[in-house]
């Protein structure tokens, strides 16, 4: 079927249109129409009456939503996360795991599969370990019984069941260096996080080939005068991309100014790390065995009050970050979907661009969805 949005204000990376129209045809956008230019005629016509045509938003690093967890192993759990996910305007998912048996895991990749199948939300493009290859000494909400050494074969036989894009891991372990390399000749993006590393050894490691750092300055060496670790590496290095949490808890505003200042925002990247208690009232949940407290919307271990996740929505990651930093939105819409897209290979998304796929978020004032396109097909809220 032959769709056609009009009148909307498209905004893709480095580029913006008033009064727009984009034709799609299937799956693909066929289109892109300015003001004046001709229409033509289609089955279904959605008028966003000038609200937003962003790209569909990916996210990379997220545990879950509504009470569900991805760990849980469950296709019901991966079905309502996804569409929880899609309200937010996510079309593609890049799950992520907690550090857990492997049996946990493969349950979990193996639920996914079966969702991969039916895809009736949003799409999910490949899994993202997050742990169990971590340093002790930097769990935040990860179980300490489950850590272990990294392991390519366990990620191998994980990678049959559904394809790994990115591994988080702390890269000083015991035999940190030689698993990025490993990770690197699967076609896998490693990234460094949950980690004490110096930045001596963050240098090793992008010559080894790391590619991304984990929910950046959360559980990472901090920026010292004398030895400016992680964060110092983030701030300094043109190459590596930052993945932030925009919550403005797990980031104070400065920070966010900071990053967004110093940082070309083409090594930038927006991430959720949603937890199981993302649209959800405050109130006690369970991750990955940990009983977590849910306060005014931070999610906090209940042991010793470290952050366990978060549970802001993805479109509000961007709404923060456009009214802290004033920067384009032509801009900042990089930092949600085509940095990710562009890093972990996922084609043919991230921008709304013919033939691409029609992945479209419509986006009112305060950028949140009132419609969503996955593959050409229309969703309303």
């Amino acid at each position: 079927m032959d769709k056609l949005i009009t009148n909307c204000r498209l905004i893709s990376p480095d580029l913006e249109i008033s009064k727009a129209s984009i034709a799609i045809k299937g799956k693909y956008i066929e289109k892109i129409y300015s003001a004046g230019e001709q229409l033509p005629k289609s089955d279904k016509v959605y008028d966003a009456n000038g609200k937003m045509a962003v790209p569909g938003f990916i996210d990379i690093h997220f545990h879950g939503n509504s009470g569900f967890d991805f760990i849980d192993g469950t296709l019901e759990a991966a079905e309502t996360i996804a569409k929880w996910k899609l309200n937010e305007g996510v079309t593609t998912m890049v799950p992520a795991t907690l550090t857990a048996p492997e049996e946990g895991i493969t349950k979990c990749l193996q639920a996914i599969a079966d969702y991969q199948k039916k895809t009736t939300y949003s799409k999910v493009a490949g899994m993202h370990l997050e742990g169990p290859y971590i340093n002790p000494t930097c769990l935040g909400a990860m179980n300490p019984k489950f850590v272990r050494k990294p392991d390519i074969e366990e990620v191998k036989r994980l990678n049959k069941i559904v394809k790994v894009l990115k591994v988080t891991f702390a890269t000083e372990v015991e035999g940190g260096l030689k698993f990025i390399k490993d990770l690197s000749a699967m076609g896998i993006a490693s990234s460094c996080g949950h980690s004490a590393a110096t930045y001596e050894e963050f240098y090793e490691a992008k010559k080894a080939g790391l590619k991304h750092l984990t929910h950046f300055c959360n559980q990472m060496t901090k920026l010292h005068h004398r030895e400016i670790g992680l964060v110092g590496a983030g701030l300094l290095d043109n190459d590596i991309l930052t993945e932030v949490i925009c919550d403005k808890v797990h980031l104070c505003v400065e920070m966010i100014q900071l990053i967004f200042k110093v940082r070309n925002v083409e090594k930038i990247v927006l991430i959720t790390d949603a937890s199981a208690a993302a649209w959800l009232k405050d109130g006690n949940f369970q991750i990955g065995g940990l009983d977590v407290k849910v306060e005014n919307g931070e999610a906090r271990l209940v042991s010793n009050g470290a952050l366990a996740g978060s549970t802001i929505k993805y479109y509000d990651t961007l709404k923060n970050v456009y009214e802290i930093t004033g920067l384009p939105l032509s801009q900042l819409i990089k930092t949600t979907s085509y940095n990710q897209a562009k890093s972990l290979g996922i084609e043919k998304v991230g921008e709304i661009k013919q033939g691409y796929f029609a992945d479209i978020a419509i986006l009112d004032d305060k950028f949140c969805p009132k419609a969503v396109f996955v593959n050409g097909e229309l969703h309303e809220y």
